[in-house]
């Protein structure tokens, strides 16, 4: 029976009113020619709502001429009156199908690349690897496998420890964990030297194993052997060893900072302007014109891909391009002004260079002034161990 019914919904059916004294016996008569009568419902002792199949409805004419019924159709649905409906709009009709025909043949193709994981790479490094490596935005998914472009990818690269890809939709994820490089470890029974790992003056030397080559007072450079993985014996001769020990030194950071004493200051009138325009994969279309009223403004660029579901993105990005308008300002600093900002600024980025502030002995500014500008050189001296082991090779 439910197979009749949705086969009846298929090729048609009307919702009718019959109307009449003997409505029982117009239904025991249907039943009895096997018409299928669904879904009744009376609304009066004389009147019946009920759906009959189109082919089933031309054979009702005898049987209410017999049982004095009358016949009214209410409303008529399924696929005939659905296409006879929009006949008249076959543009429309052939509209929609073209845009279900274009959203399937998209979903075979990638529109969308989520990276995730990343912090010391960088999202855009990633990409272009990707794209070396012929995965990019609308590669098509029929018989697109990743394997062997991760394995690629981990051979090639070792600061990363593990990639995955994820593709949902046309959306692909790709899963970056960094690798944590670490100094390459000498085994205890290998013979190496100690090297200095940067510039600076010797403050301390202990060599627990190994012959000292520099003393306090020494100015070495980045790369000088200081400890060497030797020693001298009356008896034994040179015998190498895996040196050891500890080096501390005095290093130099230092940052330069010119401010000059006339300056133009950005300030924001709070007046913008929006421009959109429409990027259908590589072809991109302007809505508005893209010169902006404002005399002198900031660029502000924003983009958004579209999507039908969480994970269906389509190759078309909405791009808005915001116009801040700014007016200049003339600024005019003193020497000893200038002086403090830039020393500020130095010493802010020489703090970042610098982890532990601990170890900082002392500091020194240097001020140069001209007419046009303040130069400001702030140096700190730094106590720190710069000795690493570098591995002997004869």
């Amino acid at each position: 029976m439910y197979f009749k019914i949705l086969l009846n919904i298929i090729l048609g059916y009307v919702t009718i009113e019959v109307e009449g004294y003997f409505i029982e016996r117009f239904i025991n008569l249907c039943n009895n020619q096997k018409i299928l009568l669904w879904n009744l419902k009376r609304t009066h002792s004389t009147r019946i709502i009920i759906n009959v199949g189109l082919k089933d409805f031309k054979r009702l004419k005898p049987i209410a001429k017999k049982t004095k019924c009358r016949v009214k159709i209410q409303k008529k649905k399924g696929m005939p009156f659905l296409l006879h409906r929009y006949q008249k709009r076959k543009i429309f009709f052939v509209f929609f199908l073209l845009i279900i025909l274009v959203i399937t043949i998209l979903s075979n193709f990638i529109w969308n690349i989520d990276i995730t994981g990343n912090e010391n790479i960088s999202s855009e490094e990633i990409q272009k690897l990707l794209e070396e490596n012929n995965f990019k935005i609308g590669k098509c998914k029929i018989g697109l496998t990743t394997k062997d472009l991760i394995q690629k990818i981990r051979l090639e690269r070792s600061d990363i420890a593990w990639l995955g890809i994820e593709i949902e939709g046309t959306n692909a994820t790709v899963k970056i964990v960094e690798a944590d490089l670490k100094p390459d470890i000498i085994a205890e029974d290998e013979y190496c030297n100690l090297i200095a790992t940067k510039d600076g003056m010797i403050t301390k030397v202990i060599a627990q194993n190994g012959t000292p080559l520099v003393k306090e007072g020494d100015i070495v450079t980045k790369g000088t052997v200081l400890v060497g993985g030797w020693l001298e014996g009356k008896y034994t001769g040179t015998r190498y060893v895996h040196a050891n020990g500890d080096v501390q030194a005095k290093v130099w950071y230092s940052q330069k900072e010119k401010i000059p004493l006339k300056q133009v200051e950005k300030a924001k009138t709070g007046n913008e302007e929006n421009k959109y325009s429409v990027k259908i994969n590589n072809f991109k279309i302007n809505l508005t014109k893209g010169v902006s009223k404002f005399k002198k403004y900031d660029t502000i660029e924003a983009s958004k891909k579209l999507k039908l579901f969480s994970n269906f993105y389509l190759p078309i990005e909405i791009c808005k391009k915001t116009f801040q308008e700014y007016e200049e300002r003339d600024l005019i600093y003193t020497p000893e002004e200038a002086k403090i900002i830039g020393e500020n600024l130095a010493t802010q980025k020489l703090e970042k260079i610098i982890e532990n502030k601990e170890l900082i002995v002392d500091k020194k500014v240097y001020v140069e002034t001209t007419a046009e500008c303040v130069e400001v050189e702030v140096i700190y001296e730094v106590t720190e161990s710069i000795a690493t082991k570098e591995k002997i090779v004869f």
